[in-house]
Order: structure tokens, then sequence, then C-alpha cells
């Protein structure tokens, strides 16, 4: 299926985010689905994954998340991102992740579910969520924000879902109604052990559709192509997974 990419913007609460949205070039509306970014931000291997989503017959946005901080990219990477090799690239990005608060990813929540809605691209109807390291979270925390606008909301390699902080965002597990996949990394030093258990109880004992699946030998990152921790086996198991969830859930 042929696919059409451009820039968007939305109006927010907080200003204007720009945003990558990729559909079928067919001037058809189709399921929406949103991609929460990673920790490096809105750049081209994530348009590469919106494309290949959209060619699967969705309409997917891609927010710029920093957008406070400017218009994507806020942070110039290299082409291949490896921070082990460069300790300079969190100390950059760190500011920015401290913007993602709570009540400011529910307000962008609802300036990109209310365009969805708007657009003539998309269906009526809940849209998708998926989301790779912080934006798992962000998945995690619109699905519980907005449990009347999502269908279903996937994580891979997230971070810090199950905390002992008080706005973790497992807490918010009893007002989630979408159906839920994670795909968590079992070598992940921002989801140890302690916490995959922590999130898999408070789904649990709320009552939330998941499956929750460890994937043996990934490290943190290991879907983005453009960084040193990327698994091509694990990625390729996470397209089937986030694809077959898409076509039982959300069909196109």
């Amino acid at each position: 299926m042929t696919v059409r990419g451009s820039i968007v913007d939305i109006p927010t609460a907080d200003g204007t985010a720009d945003a990558y949205l990729a559909h079928p070039d067919d001037d058809r509306a189709h399921p929406g689905v949103i991609l929460y970014m990673d920790a490096f931000g809105l750049r081209p291997h994530l348009q590469r994954m919106a494309d290949r989503l959209a060619a699967a017959g969705y309409t997917v946005l891609v927010p710029n998340a920093y957008y406070r901080n400017g218009r994507a990219p806020v942070v110039r990477l290299p082409e291949f991102i490896d921070p082990e090799n460069d300790d300079t690239i969190f100390d950059r990005l760190i500011p920015l992740l401290a913007t993602l608060t709570p009540e400011a990813t529910t307000r962008d929540a609802d300036a990109y579910l209310r365009w969805l809605a708007e657009s003539p691209l998309v269906q009526d109807g809940p849209v998708g969520l998926t989301g790779y390291c912080r934006g798992a979270l962000l998945a995690l925390r619109t699905a519980a924000s907005h449990p009347d606008r999502i269908a279903f909301a996937a994580g891979f390699h997230g971070g810090n879902l199950a905390t002992e902080h008080p706005d973790s965002p497992h807490l918010g597990a009893d007002r989630i109604t979408a159906e839920l996949y994670f795909g968590h990394a079992d070598q992940d030093e921002a989801l140890p052990p302690e916490q995959i258990d922590r999130l898999a109880e408070a789904l649990t004992a709320a009552g939330v559709r998941y499956r929750a699946e460890v994937y043996t030998g990934a490290l943190h990152g290991y879907t983005q192509a453009d960084t040193a921790r990327y698994d091509a086996a694990a990625d390729e198991r996470h397209w089937e997974a986030l694809l077959g969830l898409l076509k039982r859930v959300l069909p196109a």
C-alpha cells in the first residue's frame, strides 16, 4: 500500500505540537494510531515505523512530545545513536524528559485525540496507542486518562512503568478499559523484575485485559534500528505482536 507522510501542527493547551502523520495514500479514513516516541525524540527512524503501520492500513500520528522546547529535532543526534560512546546525549535529554509530567501528558493527549477525531483521514471511534521507551509510559498514562477513547495500548521496552513514586503510571490501572500489551526487555535497567511484577499485579487486580511478555536477551531500546541497542529478532517479534493486536482489536 502506498503511504503518504507529512508534518502537521496540533494546537495544544501549551502551544503547538509538531507531529509526523503517515496514512495510506487513498484519501479514505482509516483507524487512528498514536505512536509515542522514545527518549531520543521524533526523527527519521520513527517516521519509518509510522510508515510501516500506515502501510498496514492505519492513520498514524507521531507527536513531538518535546514541542514545548522547540520543533523536532529538539536535540540533534547522530544518525547512529550510541550513548555509551557519548555521555553527553542523556545530559541533553534529561531536562526534556522532565517536562513530560502526568499533567502535561494528559493535556497533550487531549489535543492529539481531538485532532485525530477531527481529521477526515481517521475513522470514527477509539484509537490505538503504541509507545517505546518513555513512550510506553505515555501510552499507559493516556489509556488511564482517556479510557473512552483508547481501544488498545502497547508498550515496548518501557521504563519506570511501576515505580514506588506516588505518581507512578501503574497506579492508574483501575481507570483503564483498553486492552494492553507489553514487550519487556529482560536486560532493562529502566524496568527491573520487581517493576514488571508490580505492573502485572496492578493490572490483574484492576481486571485489565493485558498480555506481557519478556523478550529474552533484549536490551532497552531493542526496536530502535538507529541505536546501538537494536535487536533485529526482538524487533520483528514486536512487529508481529503489534500488527496482530491491531488486526484483532482495531481492524483496518
